[in-house]
C-alpha cells in the first residue's frame, strides 16, 4: 500500500496545502517519512489525514467558482467503529460547504472496504447541498465496497458511477462529465 500515490498530474494546476480556504492549507508531507497505516500496512505520506485511523484523503482539486472539489481516498470507510463519515463530515465537508462547495467527487477506487451505521451524517451533507443543486458522486468503488454501501443504502446520498478513464481527463472536463452523468441519475 505504500506505493499507492494520490494521483498528481493536476498538481500544476491545483494543491490544497496552497490554497488558503483549503482544510488542508499550510500542512507539510515528508516524501521518506512513512507513518500513517491501514491494516497495519504503510500508506504513502503524500495521503492526508482528517481524524480517522483506517480512512485517508487528498483533495485533487477544488473549484470556488463552479462550487465542486475532487477528493481521492484510501482505506477502510469505517462507520461501525471509527465513525468515519462523521470525521469527514466535520473536518472536511462542513469546511468546504461553508466555502462553497456543493458538487463532490469521490475518488473511491481505493477504498477497500465499507462497515455501516446509521446514515444520520450523509443525510445532513446532501442536506447541506441539495438545494444548491449539489451532489456527492463516488467514482469506481470497488464492487464489495459498492455492495455494502448499496445495501446500507448509503447509495440514496453518494451515486455510485464508474469512470474508468478519469485519469485521462483534466480536472474541468472531469467534473463535467461527472456532472452531466449525475443530472441524468437524479432525473
Amino acid at each position: 500500500m505504500h506505493e499507492i500515490e494520490p494521483f498528481y498530474n493536476w498538481r500544476h494546476l491545483y494543491t490544497a496545502e496552497e490554497d488558503e480556504l483549503s482544510p488542508f492549507y499550510g500542512l507539510e508531507h515528508s516524501e521518506f517519512v512513512f507513518s500513517n497505516t491501514v491494516y497495519n500496512y504503510y500508506i504513502h505520506p503524500q495521503w492526508d489525514e482528517f481524524g480517522s485511523r483506517t480512512l485517508y484523503l487528498k483533495v485533487l482539486f477544488t473549484d470556488y467558482d463552479l462550487g465542486y472539489t475532487i477528493i481521492e481516498m484510501i482505506g477502510e470507510w469505517n462507520d461501525a467503529v471509527e465513525n468515519d463519515i462523521m470525521q469527514l463530515k466535520r473536518s472536511v465537508i462542513d469546511l468546504m460547504v461553508a466555502k462553497g462547495i456543493y458538487k463532490y467527487i469521490l475518488i473511491a477506487e481505493n477504498v477497500l472496504n465499507f462497515h455501516s451505521s446509521d446514515t444520520d451524517y450523509y443525510e445532513e451533507w446532501y442536506e447541506d447541498i441539495k438545494d444548491q443543486g449539489g451532489w456527492i458522486a463516488a467514482i469506481n468503488m470497488p464492487e464489495q465496497t459498492q455492495y455494502d454501501f448499496i445495501k446500507s443504502h448509503i447509495d440514496r446520498y453518494i451515486k455510485l458511477i464508474d469512470s474508468p478513464n478519469w485519469r485521462t481527463f483534466n480536472p474541468f472536463d472531469f467534473c463535467q462529465s461527472i456532472d452531466n452523468q449525475m443530472l441524468r441519475l437524479l432525473d
